[in-house]
């Protein structure tokens, strides 16, 4: 029998430092830029607390790249997709691209799945059974929620609101206490690219 060894609810992801005894709204706006698509966090007190800057794109490599860094200017994440199997989205630490600093891997949902459930296996994981999975929680996708593994405990809310002439898309998220929201925090950088040729 397959034992499901997701994290324990509130372990950090990618940093203690993330992980706070209280629930964690967060802002991301997305800037359209000559190099492709930035990405600036804010908390309530409009602080930056993380940008998320390409290229999309390398020239030299066959994947999509972001990274992830806080708001020192340090790179805390890499996000890379490879674009030639479109097999979802690895997080390495730092600007790394090796294994051995593997954080994470996303997932897109099934072909006859599309757009309700993405999910999420940590480095460690070697059964079949994901660690946090992402469901859209409304009819026009404008909503998602992220839960441990195959549960219903949810431990963030992402709500988009869709850019128009006047305003900037933006990501609105909710990280439940003790969870780490820089991990949240590029899930939702996912998700967008994931929604962006769908809308």
């Amino acid at each position: 029998m397959m034992a499901n060894r997701s994290p324990s609810y509130g372990s950090a992801i990618i940093n203690p430092q993330y992980c706070v005894p209280y629930s964690v709204d967060l802002i991301i706006t997305k800037d359209r830029t000559f190099g492709g698509h930035h990405f600036t966090v804010t908390d309530v007190n409009e602080d930056v607390v993380f940008t998320v800057k390409g290229p999309l794109v390398s020239i030299l490599t066959p994947h999509a790249h972001r990274f992830l860094r806080d708001a020192n200017g340090t790179t805390i994440l890499h996000l890379r997709q490879s674009l030639l199997l479109q097999s979802g989205w690895k997080a390495y630490r730092g600007e790394s691209g090796e294994q051995r600093d593997l954080i994470f891997t996303w997932k897109p949902p099934q072909l006859f799945q599309r757009g309700t459930k993405m999910k999420v296996f940590l480095a460690n994981n070697t059964t079949q059974v994901c660690d946090f999975k992402l469901v859209k929680a409304s009819f026009f996708g404008r909503s998602w929620i992220v839960t441990i593994a195959e549960s219903d405990t949810v431990v963030a809310q992402i709500k988009h609101k869709v850019g128009s002439i006047v305003s900037r898309e933006k990501f609105m998220i909710t990280v439940s206490p003790n969870i780490d929201y820089a991990f949240i925090v590029a899930l939702t950088v996912i998700l967008e690219d994931y929604l962006s040729p769908r809308q």
